[in-house]
Formats: structure tokens, sequence, C-alpha cells
């Protein structure tokens, strides 16, 4: 009799155990208390990708560059008076809300690009290649 109820009940119960957590999830997340502003998020982000880019190029091997990227990331978040439960917080939040993550990041694009110029004005605004047209399908060719 025991091995008849656990081949039935077996597959009927595990449904149904891991359906009712879906059941008790409301429809719209909280919004978290210490959410950052967009602007701030924006800031964050936008350094944080530096600082990714930076110990990419510092050839480590890679354990001690992700060693040296939290490291510098905690000391970053700290320069912001921010925890990094807050950070992760706002930035979950903002990623459930889609259409905001983007807004963000398309700011965060913006803002890069602008420091990149900063950085060297010479090519704000040059072309990086020949531009292919129908008209010039070879530009190089003479």
């Amino acid at each position: 009799m025991k091995t008849f109820c656990r081949r039935c009940l077996g597959p009927l119960l595990a449904p149904l155990l891991l359906a009712a957590p879906a059941c008790q999830r409301p429809e719209e997340p909280p919004v978290p208390a210490d959410l950052l502003p967009k602007e701030q998020m924006i800031r964050v982000l936008a350094d944080l990708h530096v600082l990714e880019a930076r110990v990419e190029n510092s050839r480590l091997a890679q354990d001690s560059a992700r060693a040296l990227y939290l490291a510098r990331q905690k000391d970053l978040l700290r320069s912001y008076k921010l925890s990094d439960s807050t950070f992760q917080r706002s930035y979950r939040y903002y990623g459930i809300h889609g259409k905001d993550l983007a807004e963000i990041y398309v700011a965060v694009v913006d803002t890069l690009t602008k420091r990149a110029e900063k950085l060297d004005p010479t090519s704000a605004g040059a072309p990086t290649a020949p531009q292919v047209s129908p008209e010039n399908p070879n530009p190089l060719a003479k």
C-alpha cells in the first residue's frame, strides 16, 4: 500500500508543490525603500563599466581580475555612500521594469560616449571607417 501511495501521489503532488509559490507572488514587486534615483543609477553604472573595462585591460588572471574588480566595486559603491545590497535591490527593481532599465542604459552609453570624447576630442565626429553607399560601394578604390 505504501508503494502504491508513493507512486500515485508523488507525480500528482510534485506539480502542486511547485505551483504553490507562484500563486503567492504579487503582480507588481514593491518599490524598495532605498531605491536609487535613475540619475544616480546612471552615474554608478557608468563608473562600474569603466572599472570593468580597466580590470579587463589589466591582463590579470581571471581569478585575480575578479578579486580586483570586487574590491574596487566595493570601494566605488562606498564612495557613493551605497551598500552593495542597496545597489543590488535597485538594479533588480529596474531590471524587472525593463523599460526603465533600457532608459538607464541609453543614458549610460551617452555618458560613456561623452567621457570618451572628453579624453580624445579629435575623435569626436570623425568617421571611424570610410562610409559605404550605393553610389560608392568600394570607398577605398580610386
